[in-house]
Formats: structure tokens, sequence, C-alpha cells
């Protein structure tokens, strides 16, 4: 039964929703059963740490991916040359350095407080949100790009229509702008029992927004994980499959490998984070029973969990650029532009390596077709 006295809001958990026993009505570390002293301490010493790594992380890796596109682009006169795999990427570089810049925000939060105000709060929890669904979905666009080129073989002329990928871009952005905004709207600066600190966090006021808090834990878990895992695991089979009948034993291997590591990775990123958030709302519907101990598991593996998630956009440079020859050849070139030959000629070495002896006309990715032009190759 619920202490009213003491509860003055619910907490639900969003995308950069942080450890709050979202129906624990005893927040009040003074009267409460459940304390949740270590949970804030755990969160105050981890959660800056993780957020600050994958900042720098994702700032370097996507503003490198993007300035080897700009540079790739620039030195094609033939405006055909950037494929739509290219234009994916492009966004999903976006969206994941969009996401890295909200992240100093939330990690000032927990060595201190929320400094920044209200708008600052809704606008930065706004992008977070935004930019979580735009990258995984971006991802699903390039598995899905891949899978036309090779196992269909769609026509060159049509594929190197970027007005097809700029269209499936500006409906994600669009989409996701809109859950986004419901985001924004329950966001709100609210002060911890307990603690005399000011948290940014999503705020339900009124017992009718549980449904509110359900539903958008749900399409959460459809759009931002189940969805794009369908698109990918049905694309990359069919793709390897493709492969199978068409490739040497060599590059076999090679596209398996590169295969298993994208489709693990966005599940290992990902899953623990969902299946948590899952559980999360069954606590919610009542279906598992509260307890103190579920509430910390909960509060602290949520964190833990989402800190993996957010890794992803640090981790997509890897493995959609720096696995490509061509974009290996590329950023060896920028190199050599930047800092002079001799200055990178361990880069360029590094960026032949493991490559054919013919020039490559696929994309970035390594899982590619001879029909395409792309930096990804």
């Amino acid at each position: 039964m619920k202490n009213t006295t003491t509860e003055l809001y619910e907490y639900s958990y969003d995308e950069d929703e942080y450890p709050y026993s979202s129906n624990n009505p005893y927040n009040n570390d003074d009267a409460a059963p459940c304390s949740l002293w270590d949970t804030w301490t755990f969160v105050s010493n981890f959660a800056p740490l993780a957020y600050i790594l994958v900042f720098i992380l994702a700032l370097g890796g996507n503003i490198l991916v993007l300035c080897v596109i700009r540079r790739y682009r620039q030195s094609r006169h033939n405006p055909c040359s950037f494929s739509l795999t290219d234009t994916f990427l492009l966004h999903l570089a976006i969206s994941d350095l969009l996401l890295a810049v909200t992240l100093p925000f939330f990690a000032v939060q927990w060595i201190n407080e929320w400094i920044f105000g209200l708008l600052a709060c809704k606008i930065a929890g706004g992008l977070f949100s935004l930019n979580v669904y735009c990258g995984v979905l971006f991802l699903a666009c390039i598995s899905f790009d891949r899978y036309l080129a090779i196992v269909h073989a769609v026509n060159i002329s049509w594929r190197r229509k970027s007005c097809h990928a700029q269209l499936a871009c500006a409906v994600i952005w669009v989409v996701c702008m809109g859950l986004a905004i419901v985001d924004m709207h329950y966001r709100d600066v609210v002060l911890l029992h307990g603690r005399n600190q000011q948290v940014c966090l999503v705020v339900f006021s009124q017992e009718s927004s549980q449904q509110w808090q359900i539903g958008m834990q749900q399409v959460s878990l459809f759009l931002g994980f189940v969805f794009p895992l369908l698109v990918m695991l049905y694309c990359y089979i069919c793709i390897f499959k493709a492969l199978c009948h068409a490739s040497t034993r060599r590059q076999k291997r090679r596209s398996l490998r590169l295969i298993f590591s994208l489709v693990v990775v966005f599940v290992v990123s990902w899953a623990p984070y969902n299946a948590l958030r899952m559980t999360e709302s069954l606590k919610t519907l009542g279906v598992i029973v509260n307890s103190c101990m579920l509430n910390k598991v909960l509060d602290v593996g949520i964190l833990v969990t989402e800190s993996m998630g957010l890794a992803h956009c640090a981790l997509n440079p890897l493995l959609y650029g720096l696995v490509g020859i061509k974009f290996r050849r590329e950023l060896a070139q920028m190199c050599k532009a930047v800092l002079g030959l001799h200055g990178c000629l361990g880069l360029d070495g590094w960026a032949q390596s493991r490559g054919s002896t013919r020039r490559p006309t696929g994309s970035f990715s390594s899982v590619d077709s001879e029909n395409t032009s792309s930096v990804m190759a």
C-alpha cells in the first residue's frame, strides 16, 4: 500500500532514465524500509565515469567517420558514388554524435546535481531519446540496403538515387522525433528525497499516466530492439547464404565473422537493458511482486546495462567503418594530407592489410557486392 505522504511523484524509466524505484513509495531514506542510499552512492560513482568514457570514444570515432565520408564525397566528381549505405552511415554517425553530446550533462548531474534548468533538461532528454531510437533504426536500414544489394542485386541506377535513402532517413527522424516529444513532455527537474539533489528525470505525476509509462516502455522495446534485431537477423542470414554460393572459403569465413560480430555486439549491447525494462514493466503491472531487493537490482541493473547500450554508439565506427578496406584507405589518405607522408606510413600499411589484390568497388562494409560504390568497402 502506497504511503502518499512521502510519495510526491511517480517516476518511470525512459531511455535515459537513471536508477529510481518507479513503484517504490518510500523514496525518503529517513522513513523508508527500502533504503536507496547504497543505490544512489553507486550511481554517483558509476554514472559519471561511464558517460564520460562513452562520450570521449563516441565523439572521436563518429567525428572521424564524418570526416572520412566528407572527404570521400568531395573526392568523387560523380555524386552517384555516394551510395545509399553511405547516406545511412552518415545519419548514423550524426545520431550517435548527438547522443554522445548529451552525456556530459547527465554526468554532471550525478557528480553534483542538475544545474542547467528545466529547458535544458527537456532538450537534453529529448535528444537522448531521439538518437537512441534513430541509431538502432539506421543500423536496420544499413542491413536492409546490404540485403537488397547482395541478395537481390537491385539495379544500381535505382540504388544510387540518394533520394530514396534521404526519404527513409527523414521518415525515421520524424517518427523518432514524435517519440522524443513524449519524453520531453514528461521530463522535469525534481528534488531527490533525503539527498537535497536536483535531477532531470521523466516524471509521471498522475495514476492515469501509468498507461503512458507502460506504453512507452513497450514502444521502446519494439522500435529500439525487437524490430531492428529481426531486420538485422533476416538480412544478414540471407546475405551469408548468398555469399556461400558466390564466395571463396576465405571470403565466407571473413563475411561470417563480420556478420556474427555485428549481430552479437548489438544483442549484447541492448538485450540486457531491454530485458530489465520489461521486468520493470511487469513489476509496474503487478505481475511480479515488488520488493526492496527487486527495486535495487532493477535500479542498478538498468543503469549498468543502459551504459552498455550507450557504448554501442562508440562501437559503431569500428563495426561499420574501420572494418572496410576502402574506409581504411580513405582514412590513410586523409591522414597523409594532414600529417604528411612519413607521419602515416604505419596507418597506410594498416589500410592495405587484409585487402584484396584488386581495387575494391563496394561499400565501407566488407559485406557487400560488386555492384555498389560506397565508402564502406
